[in-house]
């Protein structure tokens, strides 16, 4: 019970390392990448750090993120295409959703795009999604615009919170990230619904 939470604390140090590393950006988008198709933690907790160390690169950062999450995100499309009796299942099961599989497919029926969206932005795992959209065989162009649009709105409103509040944050962020980052997400969410259902 213990050992995957102790497995995440250590995955969370070094990507905090590495966010304060010489390489910092290239394991940003090597983070980025491997997060829309298997690896468990958010690039989120190495932009945050970045774009509050460095002001002035934030929104490099964001774009970077954008892309290497977009590219990773056809990679586990691939694998929902070509490789889900394999590889894609065994991640399926591993963030226990295997049981869930037919009830995406009723969702890509029914919701398309949406489902698409609503992983891009909110913390729900992305991997499940670009691999189910591979199993589903869902459009490729659109896969790619809803992921560009949605990954890119999260990822630059993140960075550009801690851009904006993160050097006189930074005690709290440093000790409470995962804290800080469901906060941002959650207002970014809300943020999205109030725009999409109030009347203006």
């Amino acid at each position: 019970m213990l050992a995957a939470p102790i497995m995440f604390d250590g995955l969370k140090t070094k990507m905090m390392n590495a966010a304060r590393s010489p390489n910092a950006e290239r394991a940003l988008f090597v983070i980025s990448f491997a997060e829309s198709s298997f690896f468990p933690l958010p690039p989120d907790l190495m932009l945050g750090p970045m774009a509050a160390a460095e002001p002035s690169k934030w929104l490099r950062y964001a774009i970077v993120c954008t892309v290497a999450s977009v590219l990773g995100g056809l990679a586990g499309y691939a694998i929902g295409m070509f490789l889900l009796e394999g590889i894609g299942r065994s991640i399926i099961e591993l963030y226990g959703y295997a049981e869930r599989l037919d009830q995406f497919q009723g969702m890509y029926d029914q919701w398309g795009v949406w489902v698409v969206a609503v992983a891009g932005l909110t913390p729900f795992p992305y991997k499940i999604v670009t691999i189910a959209s591979g199993m589903a065989a869902f459009s490729i162009p659109v896969f790619i615009l809803a992921s560009t649009a949605t990954r890119g709105l999260r990822f630059v409103l993140v960075a550009w919170i801690f851009h904006r509040f993160g050097p006189a944050l930074a005690p709290i962020i440093e000790k409470r990230m995962g804290l800080v980052l469901t906060l941002v997400i959650l207002a970014i969410v809300a943020g999205v619904v109030a725009l999409r259902f109030i009347p203006h």
